[in-house]
This record gives C-alpha cells, sequence and structure tokens, in this order.
C-alpha cells in the first residue's frame, strides 16, 4: 500500500538532484566536467586544473592556478601524529587504512570545527592533497620503506609518485598519473559521491563525509575492478600463449563468470575514460620495454567486445597502466580515492552551498496493514 511510485532496482536512472559539476550521455560515450568534454581534459589539463575546474566551474587563469599548487603544496605535509598512528595500524587493506586515516585528520584540521562555506573550502583542498600523500606514504610503508616529505616543486600527480617510490618519476610517469587522476576525478551521482552528498546534507563536517565516500567506495561492486582485473592477468601469466588466454576467458563465459573491467551501468558503449588509459598502457609498456600486459588485455578486450558485446570501462586498462608503472595491487582502489576526492569534495560543496536534507522514500513490500495485535501468550 505504498504511496510513492516505485522506484528502479539500484535507482538506476533515478534523477535524485540538480548538479553543475558533471555530465554524462551514456549512450554518445559523453562525459564532461562543467561542460568541458574529458577528451580535451585528458589531453591538455593537469590534476590541479581538474580540480580548480570541479571546485569553482571554470579553469583558472595562471594566477589562480599558482595559487591553488601552492594552497596544496602547503597541504600535503602530513602531523606528526598522522604518521605514527599509520605505523601502528595492523596490516590491512590500503582501504581500511585510508578509511581511518581520514577521520583522524580531521582532530587535527585547523578549521576543524569551522563549518562554513570559506572554512569548507580550505577543507576540501587540504584534503585533496593530503589523502594523495597518506595512500603514497601507506603504500611505502607497506614496502618497508620510511616516509618522505613532499616536494614543494613538484606537482600533484609527481609527486605521489615520488613519496611512493622514493625517486623522481620520468615525464611519461607523471603524465600517466596526471591523466588517470583527472580521468577518476568526477562521475556525477556514483554510489559514493551520493553518499558523500547524503552525509553533508545532514549538515555534518567536510571530513565525515568524505570518509562516507572512502567507506563507500571500498565496495567491491565500486571500486576494486581494476585490481582484480590485474590479478586475472597475473593468473593467466605474463608469457601465456593466445591460446591460453582465450581459453581462460572463454571458460568465465561458460560459467557465466563476470570479467571485471567490462559494462557499465551508465555507459552503452566505450567509456571515454577507457580509450585514454588504453593509450596510456601501450605507451607506458613501450617505455619500459615490455607491452605484454597491454597486449593480453587488448586480446581480452576484443574477445569479451566479440562474445558479449561490452565495452571496457575505466577499471580495464587502469590496471596495466599501474602494474607496468610499479604501483602495487592493493593501492589501485586507494588511488581512486586520491583522485575521486576532488569530485567528492566539489559535491559536497555544492550540496552545502543550496541544502536539503536528503531524505527518500520506500516502497513499502511488508505484510498489509493493519495487522491484528495477538497476545503474548497466545502467539
Amino acid at each position: 500500500m505504498s504511496t510513492v511510485e516505485k522506484p528502479k532496482g539500484g535507482l538506476e536512472d533515478v534523477v535524485a538532484t540538480s548538479s553543475r559539476i558533471c555530465f554524462l550521455d551514456g549512450d554518445r560515450g559523453v562525459l564532461a566536467y562543467c561542460g568541458h568534454d574529458i577528451h580535451d581534459l585528458a589531453r591538455n589539463a593537469t590534476f590541479e586544473e581538474t580540480c580548480y575546474l570541479l571546485w569553482h566551474g571554470r579553469l583558472p587563469n595562471r594566477a589562480e592556478l599558482g595559487d591553488l599548487q601552492t594552497q596544496l603544496a602547503v597541504a600535503r605535509p602530513l602531523p606528526e601524529p598522522i604518521l605514527r598512528l599509520m605505523k601502528m595500524l595492523p596490516p590491512s587493506d590500503g582501504m581500511d587504512a585510508l578509511r581511518t586515516l581520514t577521520s583522524a585528520l580531521g582532530h587535527y584540521d585547523p578549521d576543524a570545527h569551522d563549518n562554513s562555506a570559506p572554512a569548507s573550502y580550505r577543507k576540501a583542498v587540504r584534503l585533496t592533497g593530503q589523502i594523495a600523500s597518506l595512500v603514497a606514504t601507506w603504500g611505502r610503508m607497506q614496502e618497508g620503506g620510511g616516509p618522505i616529505a613532499p616536494d614543494p616543486v613538484l606537482g600533484h600527480a609527481a609527486n605521489f609518485l615520488y613519496m611512493l617510490f622514493g625517486r623522481r618519476p620520468n615525464p611519461t610517469e607523471i603524465r600517466a598519473m596526471d591523466i588517470a587522476l583527472t580521468l577518476h576525478a568526477d562521475h556525477e551521482l556514483n554510489a559514493s559521491t551520493f553518499a558523500a552528498r547524503v552525509a553533508a546534507a545532514t549538515l555534518t563536517d567536510m571530513h565525515s563525509a568524505i570518509v562516507a565516500g572512502i567507506g563507500t567506495l571500498k565496495g567491491p561492486l565500486h571500486g576494486g575492478a581494476n585490481a582484480e582485473v590485474m590479478k586475472m592477468l597475473i593468473e593467466i601469466g605474463q608469457d601465456a600463449p593466445a591460446e591460453r588466454i582465450d581459453a581462460l576467458v572463454k571458460g568465465k563465459f561458460a560459467r557465466k563468470e563476470k570479467i571485471s573491467g567490462f559494462g557499465h551501468r551508465v555507459y552503452n558503449t566505450e567509456d571515454p575514460r577507457a580509450t585514454h588509459l588504453r593509450r596510456m598502457s601501450k605507451e607506458l609498456g613501450q617505455k619500459a620495454g615490455n607491452t605484454r600486459w597491454f597486449e593480453m588485455s587488448e586480446r581480452i578486450e576484443a574477445l569479451v567486445k566479440g562474445e558479449k558485446k561490452l565495452f571496457p570501462n575505466v577499471d580495464f586498462y587502469s590496471a596495466s597502466t599501474y602494474y607496468t608503472m610499479g604501483i602495487a595491487i592493493d593501492l589501485y582502489t586507494p588511488i581512486f580515492a586520491v583522485s575521486r576526492v576532488s569530485g567528492w569534495t566539489a559535491h559536497v560543496l555544492e550540496q552545502l552551498a543550496n541544502n536539503r536534507l536528503i531524505r527518500p522514500r520506500a516502497d513499502y513490500t511488508g505484510p498489509a496493514y493493519p495487522q491484528t495485535w495477538i497476545p503474548l501468550d497466545q502467539r
């Protein structure tokens, strides 16, 4: 006896809010941030320019970009108590650590008790700088290395790789990371962004809203597909002949198993982000003198498109891109957060600017009303 319209499963195609931030057209394969096509941004923008675009609705001029670069440089060093906490955490999934450490950052933020619009913007910038440092430092420590202080001269992508590897990244690596961060920065009302907006709508603080996003991204139906792609490639084996690749993929088809990295809730054609990650996977492989992971991915793509008519999504080629760069698989989803924090914070700021508590209705499917009360000794 519901009084509300029955929703589609998973709220598919249900419009939940208005937003100026991200435009999607799944039939045409269009993704745009504030009207700027993702292909233009991937070819030309740095991640810092992308952040400014998401937060302000327009691209920065040179002075504005310089100011943001300075603000991010100031934000990147982690408070000493956070580094101590990082060392105290038990071995765990990178997303578990990121969730805990991001929450802890809220205790040390100079604007912790100020939820005004200017303070929330400062926290957005600060969190974008700090989450990159958290993930890079965590990844380095998991490999037995010590924390490396960020270099204020380096940009965001270069600093992340420098803090992770302990060496200066080459230009191809920097560009690949810049592109990956730009491509993952926002994607309209995906699950984690919606979670962050729901949290923000209660007028909670920025850190709490971002932790809601991180916790949602951790779920395997949202983040983590690129890690599963790389595990599949490793299972096949770098030196596997074409016949083994074909047999494994066709075996998955026969068992009706999902192949990670293909299909998307929104896109009915190629995910435009996959276009650039495919190219970067190839370029990085050529630079490293090993294009095998790319070639395997390309063969799997052809099999899946031919048999299932499914296109690769953003996760498929990001797997071989990151692996060729030497990034540990456990960091793939946290790196997603390193980028998506820019979109999460943009949506939180937008929500707070014209806030109304997000409180949808449910289609009731329980026992008919009214039920007859039965005394306890008669049940």
